[in-house]
């Protein structure tokens, strides 16, 4: 009987399960199962014989265990990560193709396999950071200013909230001033006026918009999806779409890079779900580290 350690996060998403019914549910499957709610203290003290840690939340709870692997000495056992989507947007399990009821989820991973999972280093801030999907510029940090101070107004469903945060991207898009931007990408450069840039890991970003969706998180590249302030009104139209509910083929110019060099001449920049603050215009470097991580996925 394999041993798993469940790292979950109450308050994430619609809350369909308890920690009782989980542990329960998933033990019943076949797995000799423990929990840590990520909200305590020392939920990241893993016993080495565990087989593989399960992650029941959101991309922000995903983020927050790689955090802890990655702060482990590289010889420390590596453990391998499987996903109880539980979150709003979840655009990483969404990317690693986890998706279905809970129950169904918890009996693939008797027949998964393993998957590699890049992360991307940022050098060049206060301090250095990585990102699981993306690192950028321009609109979709603001975006999240702005949702921080109305989210008490947004309905409780992931729905509602994906739907109030497309809407809300195109108010800001409408207003935003493009910045001047500098990128170079395994030594080729790429400059013009932008109102987005991002360095994707992922296919999926924010409220579930796919920028990127040939990227495969485990290819050992990055990619870079931007939008010119000549594509200001292309872009607005397909955000409408997205809304609507109407397909659309808007196709992003993207570049693709191991080593990407950055200089940005606004203010506005996130890595994954966290806003950083960048007083002054300067030069970061990115850089692709293949393989950080493993995923459970599904044959």
């Amino acid at each position: 009987m394999k041993k798993v350690r469940l790292l979950h996060n109450p308050t994430a998403g619609d809350n369909d399960f308890t920690k009782e019914e989980l542990v329960r549910l998933i033990g019943k499957e076949g797995f000799d199962c423990t929990y840590a709610s990520v909200r305590d203290e020392k939920w990241d003290d893993f016993e080495e014989d565990t087989d593989f840690l399960i992650i029941a939340g959101g991309d922000g709870t995903v983020r927050r265990v790689s955090k802890a692997l990655m702060n482990r000495k590289r010889l420390d056992k590596q453990f391998p990560l499987a996903l109880l989507p539980h979150g709003t947007a979840n655009n990483i399990a969404g990317a690693l193709q986890v998706e279905g009821s809970v129950r169904d989820i918890v009996r693939s991973w008797h027949h998964d396999r393993l998957k590699l999972f890049d992360i991307g280093k940022v050098y060049g801030l206060d301090k250095d950071l990585f990102f699981l999907e993306s690192f950028g510029f321009g609109i979709f940090p603001r975006l999240m200013k702005v949702m921080e101070k109305i989210h008490e107004e947004i309905g409780d469903s992931a729905e509602e909230k994906i739907r109030a945060a497309r809407a809300m991207l195109y108010d800001v898009l409408l207003n935003y001033e493009a910045s001047e931007c500098r990128i170079v990408a395994d030594g080729a450069e790429h400059s013009g006026k932008y109102v987005m840039v991002e360095i994707m890991n992922i296919s999926s970003i924010g409220p579930n918009l796919a920028l990127a969706p040939w990227a495969d998180p485990g290819d050992g590249e990055l990619e870079i999806v931007t939008v010119a302030a000549s594509q200001r009104s292309k872009f607005e139209t397909f955000l409408l779409n997205q809304i609507n509910g109407v397909a659309d083929t808007f196709h992003f110019t993207t570049i693709r890079g191991k080593n990407i060099a950055v200089y940005w001449e606004g203010k506005d920049v996130h890595a994954d779900d966290e806003l950083l603050k960048m007083q002054k215009s300067h030069e970061i470097q990115i850089k692709v580290q293949p393989g950080m991580l493993e995923f459970l996925v599904k044959q």
